[in-house]
């Protein structure tokens, strides 16, 4: 037991190593991989005007002029957003239209009936949600020298929501095969997306799951091996920006701590 505690204390110390070195430019980093699955969906708007308009009216039969508004809002929408996101203007007003569109896409595309992206959006969400609770420690730290009537809650309920959703990304993962691999996948990555959910250990565990992600989306989502004509490369090229969104969340985590309603944090006043 005492071993496994110095293994993870020195884990930790890694993990604060890493924040202390990283903590200039790693928010600007979570806030670029958060926003990139929206950046990436809005170019591709662009780029394939006709057939999500054509793909929008045919499926909902809501006619050429409600499928166009639905392509401009969705382009428009979408890299406004991530322009107020970068450069840290009225990003509150950003995250909630990112929200509905979000929403939106949601039911368009009947993802209400897709588990696996449900899931997906469902994280996504987290993200934003994040972002929206970095806006509001923004704003706070405006008025740093007024008095405060303790713990900033809207901020720290958002982090908290922002933790839990973030974590269903995990669970499009999850594979009930009879494979070392698998197995070891599902039980060390349960592990830590709950100890994500519940704030303990938050920064390591965020940590690792960032390592873990990224190694993974690289491998299964190399979008730019497949030939441009083929449909695949859109999907993983989806699939690919979607679990980047979700690492800039967790990245997020790390730069801002797991917030006030988390075992983390509970732990100072033992």
């Amino acid at each position: 037991m005492s071993q496994r505690n110095e293994m993870v204390d020195k884990a930790e110390d890694v993990a604060d190593q890493v924040l202390r070195r990283s903590k200039q430019f790693l928010p600007h980093v979570a806030r670029l991989c958060i926003i990139s699955t929206f950046l990436e969906d809005g170019i591709r708007m662009w780029f394939q005007w006709g057939e999500q308009r054509d793909y929008v009216n045919a499926t909902w039969g809501c006619g050429w002029f409600l499928a166009v508004i639905f392509v401009m809002v969705n382009l428009i929408g979408q890299l406004a957003c991530c322009a107020m996101v970068l450069s840290r203007k009225q990003v509150n007003i950003a995250c909630f239209v990112l929200l509905g569109i979000i929403a939106l896409q949601t039911v368009a595309y009947s993802i209400l009936w897709d588990l696996k992206f449900l899931l997906r959006n469902v994280a996504l969400t987290g993200g934003v949600i994040l972002l929206l609770a970095e806006s509001k420690a923004e704003g706070r730290s405006l008025f740093a020298g007024l008095p405060s009537l303790g713990e900033n809650t809207p901020k720290t309920y958002l982090q908290l929501s922002g933790r839990i959703l973030l974590v269903f990304m995990f669970l499009t993962l999850l594979r009930f095969e009879f494979s070392v691999f698998q197995m070891i996948q599902n039980i060390v990555g349960t592990a830590l997306v709950v100890l994500i959910a519940i704030g303990y250990k938050t920064k390591l565990a965020s940590l690792v799951l960032v390592a873990w992600l990224t190694a993974l989306n690289f491998y299964l989502n190399a979008w730019w091996n497949i030939p441009d004509y083929k449909p695949m490369r859109d999907f993983l090229k989806y699939d690919f920006f979607q679990t980047l969104s979700v690492v800039g969340g967790l990245l997020l985590v790390v730069a801002m701590g797991p917030g006030g309603v988390s075992m983390d944090e509970h732990k100072k006043n033992w």
